[in-house]
């Protein structure tokens, strides 16, 4: 959709595993910032917007969510919407706050994005995940990626998805070795992407991990699914993010002198299709390149959905800052590093700066946020004008479940 609404402030917590906090705590940290941000008051909110995808099943909240979090902090009356898509629910909650402010509905919203995701029974936490796909099939679709698995000679992806690990880093391993198959991609490649991500986590404050690691580092740590070494997988991780989001009538009314436009928002669902042709990231990237009258060649920055290191280097070629294939090579290059043609993940991406799933679409755009507004301190790209964020999630059968792509400029 193209859009007309502006981000008046953001904030967020630091992503972590927060042991004791829980929705309540995390979510009324982001909120204060992102208010405090703005230099709004709770009172002038209208409406809130809030995405979770997991709390029913791992701390028992399974409704009223975004009511809860929002009462602890005293504020009521206001329309609280509970939004949840899987890893997108964030994006989706923020995509649609910017609706409801084009549409003229609201002036002043908040777009929230909570996630407590940790818990002592591991196999809680990872069954989080294994509720992100068609759980009629569940049995069917594990069969198949263990199959897959074992005919690639995977021995380690061939057991223990959704016990051990994330069913998605399966998910992503298989896909990984596809392109490695097909376009002679190699695992040094992937490693580059994480090492680089390392990188840039290392200089966020806000960053699950901070350590720098080197592709030798990454390549030599203990594997979790071929050709996936766990630093090229997402951790699990608490936290939350939230913006402030406002018509520009609404801006001018709260003095912000430093606005953010989000110039489109799509948000669209995967489908039955053949793997040759275009799938849901290829859509909704192009309809938010027409919509904005924007390209890829006018991306200053990019926040993407790198649940795995190969699941950047799909990105690039989705995105269209490379082409189909040339993916391992971009990463390769340097060009997607802080210094080079298009940075990625500055902040450290899912890899680094954690994956919270249902604050990480928000995460992303609190970052690109302080891009554009040359607050990114060690990390700031010089000049930035353009950003752009990928956040995806669940899975039906070969496309992703839900993705969103929002597109914010100066």
């Amino acid at each position: 959709m193209k859009m007309n609404a502006v981000i008046g402030g953001v904030g967020m917590t630091r992503f972590a595993k927060h042991e004791d906090e829980g929705l309540k705590s995390l979510g009324t940290q982001a909120v204060k910032t992102a208010l405090d941000d703005a230099g709004i008051d709770a009172s002038q909110l209208e409406a809130a917007y809030v995405g979770n995808a997991a709390a029913g099943l791992v701390t028992g909240q399974e409704s009223i969510r975004g009511q809860v979090i929002l009462r602890s902090m005293g504020l009521g009356k206001l329309p609280v919407i509970n939004v949840e898509n899987a890893c997108a629910s964030a994006s989706t909650a923020l995509y649609q706050a910017a609706a409801m402010v084009t549409a003229g509905l609201h002036d002043v919203v908040l777009a929230l994005g909570v996630e407590k995701l940790t818990d002592p029974d591991k196999k809680k936490s990872f069954a989080a995940f294994s509720g992100a796909v068609d759980v009629e099939i569940i049995k069917q679709f594990m069969a198949a990626l263990a199959a897959n698995a074992k005919e690639s000679g995977a021995d380690k992806a061939s057991g223990g998805a959704g016990e051990k690990r994330s069913m998605f880093m399966d998910i992503y391993a298989a896909v990984a070795r596809a392109h490695m198959q097909q376009y002679g991609t190699t695992v040094e490649q992937f490693a580059t992407v994480a090492a680089k991500n390392s990188r840039h986590g290392s200089l966020n404050p806000r960053a699950q991990f901070r350590e720098e690691l080197s592709v030798e580092d990454v390549l030599a740590a203990p594997m979790i699914a071929e050709p996936l070494t766990r630093p090229m997988c997402s951790p699990i991780g608490d936290g939350a993010a939230a913006a402030i989001v406002c018509s520009e009538a609404g801006a001018r009314r709260l003095g912000v002198d430093n606005p953010v436009y989000v110039r489109s928002s799509v948000l669209r669902s995967g489908w039955d299709h053949d793997m040759s042709g275009d799938g849901v990231a290829e859509v909704c990237i192009r309809e938010a390149y027409e919509e904005s009258g924007l390209g890829p060649e006018d991306l200053s920055v990019i926040e993407c959905h790198d649940a795995t290191a190969p699941a950047e280097v799909f990105a690039y070629e989705s995105i269209g800052i490379c082409a189909k294939g040339e993916g391992g090579k971009l990463a390769e290059s340097g060009d997607t590093a802080l210094g080079g043609r298009i940075p990625v993940n500055t902040s450290g991406g899912l890899l680094r700066k954690g994956h919270p799933v249902g604050a990480t679409g928000i995460a992303q755009i609190v970052e690109l946020t302080e891009q554009l507004q040359g607050r990114s301190g060690d990390r700031q790209v010089e000049g930035a004008r353009v950003g752009l964020a990928h956040n995806g999630g669940g899975n039906i059968g070969v496309d992703v479940a839900a993705l969103c792509v929002t597109i914010l400029s100066t």
